[in-house]
């Protein structure tokens, strides 16, 4: 006996929500030791990082706190990436520093949309930012304190997001 089959590793707003939900809870732990960023502001990252992730627009997005220009202790790092028919870990969120110094520091986040965010005309783009919780502007890529390890990732459909913290 045999059988045959077709694999069809599809990425739906179903598996964009699974991973944005992990990068919420990573935030929610932030909120937590850290005191930011607030209820409101996590849901509209997550809901952002949710329609990037579904439409293939995101490369790489930073959450945490800056201070003098460069990224603290407590921030993450999330790059997305296609598994390419194969199944990558799916680690569950967590180990947010909970000890990590932000006096002196605010919460930010930075956002490097992926190649397929440039095949848009700019009409495609400023339209489709209009149906985003929140307008970006552009800025300079701030700096490290330290340097960026990966630590988890998270996994679901065909993509996943690498996730790194900032290590001394």
């Amino acid at each position: 006996m045999s059988f045959s089959g077709t694999y069809n590793n599809s990425f739906t707003i179903t598996n964009a929500k699974k991973l944005a939900a992990k990068v919420a809870t990573d935030l929610k732990r932030m909120q937590r030791f850290h005191g930011q960023p607030s209820e409101n502001h996590i849901s509209d990252l997550e809901e952002e990082i949710t329609q990037l992730l579904k439409d293939g627009y995101l490369d790489t997005v930073t959450y945490g706190f800056q201070r003098n220009g460069d990224w603290i202790d407590p921030t993450v790092r999330y790059t997305a990436q296609d598994l390419a028919n194969s199944s990558g870990d799916d680690d569950d969120p967590g180990r947010i520093n909970p000890h990590a110094n932000v006096e002196g520091a605010s919460f930010h986040s930075y956002l490097v949309p992926s190649s397929a965010w440039y095949d848009l005309s700019l009409d495609e783009r400023n339209n489709y930012e209009d149906n985003l919780p929140f307008k970006r502007t552009g800025a300079p890529e701030p700096g490290v304190d330290g340097y960026m390890s990966q630590d988890k990732t998270y996994t679901s459909g065909s993509k996943s997001l690498n996730r790194f913290t900032i290590k001394k």
